[in-house]
């Protein structure tokens, strides 16, 4: 099954659990789409990566306060599962269901 299209996703934050949807656009083995939520707005995927069913990805946060995240997650079925690394806040564990 390929790992295109949207998720509902929720991100475990310091602040909290985040929902919102992880969009996936493959192209070979590179990927474009965003992550959509309402305490971060929405953010442009970059250096969007595909090995397979692990996807891989950079995306530059800015509220509430500027950073660059990096995630890694991997489809299994209509599942995601995941990380995603927030400079000195660490690892977030990232989840989720392909969007109906």
């Amino acid at each position: 099954m390929s790992v295109a299209g949207t998720y509902d996703v929720v991100i475990k934050t310091p602040m909290g659990d985040q929902k919102g949807k992880l969009t996936v656009n493959p192209n070979g083995e590179a990927f474009t789409g965003s992550v959509t939520s309402d305490m971060m707005g929405s953010m442009e995927i970059a250096e969007g990566q595909v090995a397979g069913n692990t996807i891989t990805w950079k995306m530059d946060m800015k509220v509430p306060m500027p950073m660059t995240l990096e995630g890694e997650a991997t489809v299994d079925g209509d599942a995601i599962s995941g990380a995603v690394k927030a400079g000195a806040f660490g690892s977030m564990a990232l989840s989720g269901n392909r969007a109906a």
